[in-house]
């Protein structure tokens, strides 16, 4: 030991000190390394293997052919997609006026009885009161169009035009007018009396399974969503409960919002065109809820066209029937649209008019019906969900 005092430790000595073996062996620190004898195998991925093409072949085709078959159905049930979209919507928009006859302590199955009674009763009267002037006053039009065309050629307004681009223009009116006239180019652009038949078999038909549908949809609502926001973890589902809350509040608010302001738009166009003493003033009005319905383009649309027509009648009606029904517009955009849309959600401008291109191009007025709803739940949902995990991130 280091004070001179010898250790009582005894010495061990290896059996193999100062042998061959001792030498040979050299001094290893710490416990043994273990030598793996495995050795990885490279792996093969199937469609890089060349000793079987036939067997890749045939499989990617099988593959291939599942693809195009699932497409084909897809298309196919393309319609079915688009009934249940429009009840969906349907139902979302009924919602708000169910929800407040649960508030004056109604249950919901009779609130939805009175809703579809009253929803009956205002389809059954417009049709008893609408229809049967509506169609006498197309009769009536197509029977006066000739002489509203020979009027329209009359005017001081179609000779500044013909002045402009000559004499031929009189010549190809004539034109337009002899092939609108005549019922075989009518029905050849319809694709012919069988095709229109079935066409208007298909539309009610279709018509009373959005019906059925919305009425399926509306009393099974609250557990619809429930079992969407059972999709969401145990840990996320009142925030994701509250997000579809929040959507379907919006969407039903903005339905209910279209159809209020496509009402205004017919009994403001129906007035102005019984005061100015233009023709047709109920198809005009019905003509106006159909086009108006359509989001932001809408009324700008029914403006153009309804100027048009007038502009067949008096130059001087026309004029102010344009100038009375833009007044109208900007009344609407600034005064009944942000009142009526109070309970929607607010999204930028330019991303109401990209959606409503969008989804008009993809799905044509149903598209453009639910572009918007469509837009705005995904802007809350980016908004809540997105934005904030990477807010977290650091």
């Amino acid at each position: 030991m280091s004070d001179g005092t010898p250790d009582p430790t005894p010495l061990a000595a290896s059996p193999a000190a100062g042998t061959d073996l001792a030498a040979a062996t050299p001094a290893v620190a710490g416990p043994p390394a273990v030598v793996s004898t495995y050795s990885e195998a490279p792996i093969s991925r199937f469609w890089a293997r060349l000793d079987s093409p036939f067997g890749v072949g045939f499989l990617l085709t099988l593959g291939g052919l599942g693809a195009l078959a699932i497409g084909a159905a897809f298309i196919n049930l393309s319609t079915i997609f688009i009934y249940i979209a429009f009840a969906m919507f349907a139902a979302l928009g009924l919602d708000p006026v169910i929800k407040l006859f649960e508030r004056h302590n109604v249950r919901r199955g009779l609130a939805v009885l009175i809703v579809f009674f009253v929803f009956a009763v205002v389809v059954i009267g417009l049709l008893w009161l609408v229809v049967p002037t509506l169609v006498a006053q197309i009769t009536s039009f197509i029977d006066n169009f000739p002489q509203t065309v020979q009027n329209f050629q009359d005017s001081d307004f179609f000779h500044w035009l013909e002045g402009i681009f000559g004499t031929g223009l009189s010549s190809l009116v004539t034109d337009a007018e002899n092939f609108l006239t005549d019922p075989k180019n009518i029905a050849a652009i319809g694709g012919g009396a069988l095709k229109i038949g079935a066409g208007i078999a298909t539309a009610v038909s279709g018509g009373l399974i959005v019906v059925v549908l919305t009425l399926y949809f509306v009393l099974s609502l609250a557990g619809i969503k429930a079992s969407f926001v059972q999709f969401a973890a145990a840990r996320n589902r009142p925030k994701a409960r509250s997000m579809i809350d929040q959507i379907t509040e919006s969407v039903g608010g903005y339905l209910m919002g279209m159809v209020i302001l496509a009402f205004c738009n017919s009994v403001i166009a129906f007035t102005l065109h019984l005061i100015l003493g233009l023709p047709f003033p109920l198809l005009m009005g019905v003509l106006a809820f159909c086009i108006t319905i359509i989001p932001l383009v809408g009324p700008v649309l029914y403006w153009i066209v309804a100027t048009i027509l007038a502009l067949f009648t008096s130059l001087l009606s026309a004029l102010i029937f344009a100038i009375c029904y833009l007044i109208y517009i900007q009344i609407e955009a600034y005064v009944l649209t942000p009142k009526v849309m109070s309970k929607a959600i607010e999204i930028p401008g330019s991303l109401v008019v990209i959606g409503a291109l969008i989804g008009g191009t993809l799905l044509g007025l149903l598209g453009a019906l639910i572009a918007i709803p469509v837009t705005a739940s995904i802007l809350l949902i980016i908004k809540q969900v997105f934005l904030p995990r990477q807010d977290a991130k650091i």
